[in-house]
């Protein structure tokens, strides 16, 4: 990382194209930003470490008291809001109307993360004017992992950054740098889908493997009936609460960790509980869909490596990718994921 990158840009891992723009834009901010990219490669980060570099003294420490509240999102003046449902509500867009006509708290600018707010539908003509003119004292950074047509429009009135999937040796360099055996790390790195904080997820999951092979093993198992179809599904279903599991155990642990030092400072509870729990649903939820499409990844994988044999074999590969396409984008609908997976099952028993 070069010298003119601020300290507190260093926690953003393998985006130096989107890490360089933001450190050279932070003596001019524009009004709005799209981080455009898949969850899990940093978008987060380089919100906060943004935000840091805009609010601290020096232009980003990394140590300063300003810093450490930014990269720990508690800054008053650093909001994150989250999508509610399967798309944007006029409800949530006119509530972020509202949070972007405030005052700063406690400096120059506030900074709204809107994340995952692609998905807007009725939405956009609430949230357009704002986007367009914010107070000159607000920032909006949207993130996004697409531009659809109802979006088109506030992408296009907002600073584009991109965001890459991270190569395997990115993520498997940095968790070893975090402590990670190498074995682990590169188990983790390959079933990461290009995601850190995935890869994070997975490298004390014992069951990784096994789950690993259970997707591959899938279209040598199907046999024609709609009864193994559903039973596949089950089961595929099932394994994947095994990283939710984990994930929650691991907010416990947390969450008993803040409440604890909410006592000790002599609170009488743990304030902002309630916003830290539907913050840890959201995680669990995201987990979920994150290792169905793993697997959904780990299958076309099967299939993609069909593609160089003969002719019927390929065009057959062909569909089973189309329909695992397919079925990964209908993920993000809040479909029943048995109902998804069991069709998908069949496309693939079809496809040959």
């Amino acid at each position: 990382m070069s010298r003119e990158v601020p300290p507190v840009f260093e926690r953003v891992i393998g985006q130096p194209e989107a890490v360089s723009f933001l450190a050279a834009s932070r003596a001019h901010p524009v009004h709005a930003y799209l981080f455009l990219g898949p969850a899990g490669t940093g978008r987060s980060e380089a919100a906060a470490s943004f935000a840091a570099s805009l609010f601290c003294e020096h232009g980003g420490c990394g140590r300063c008291r300003s810093c450490e509240e930014e990269l720990a999102r508690r800054h008053p003046d650093l909001v994150f809001v989250e999508r509610e449902g399967a798309s944007i509500r006029v409800a949530q867009a006119a509530e972020v109307v509202r949070l972007a006509a405030r005052t700063p708290r406690a400096a120059s600018y506030q900074v709204l993360v809107l994340v995952d707010f692609h998905l807007l539908g009725s939405a956009a003509p609430t949230l357009l004017k704002t986007i367009e003119e914010p107070p000159e004292t607000t920032i909006i950074i949207v993130t996004a992992e697409s531009v659809p047509a109802d979006f088109a429009t506030i992408a296009s009135r907002c600073s584009r950054v991109e965001f890459h999937p991270l190569g395997e040796q990115v993520i498997e360099r940095a968790l070893l740098a975090e402590g990670a055996e190498r074995e682990r790390a590169a188990l983790a790195a390959k079933a990461s889908s290009g995601r850190l904080d995935r890869a994070r997820l997975l490298l004390g999951d014992e069951g990784l493997a096994a789950r690993l092979a259970r997707w591959h093993s899938v279209p040598a198992s199907l046999n024609g009936t709609g009864a193994r179809a559903a039973e596949l599904a089950a089961s595929l279903l099932s394994s994947a609460n095994e990283p939710v599991e984990a994930l929650e155990a691991r907010q416990a642990a947390q969450l008993a960790a803040l409440v604890e030092e909410a006592k000790s400072g002599g609170e009488r509870g743990l304030p902002g509980r309630a916003e830290i729990e539907a913050q840890h649903r959201r995680e669990r939820r995201r987990a979920r869909t994150d290792e169905i499409r793993a697997g959904l990844a780990t299958l076309a994988g099967v299939y993609r490596a069909r593609l160089g044999g003969e002719a019927a074999t390929a065009r057959a590969a062909i569909a089973a990718l189309t329909a695992i396409e397919e079925a990964s984008a209908r993920l993000f609908l809040n479909v029943d994921e048995s109902l998804l997976l069991e069709w998908l099952l069949l496309q693939l028993d079809r496809a040959g």
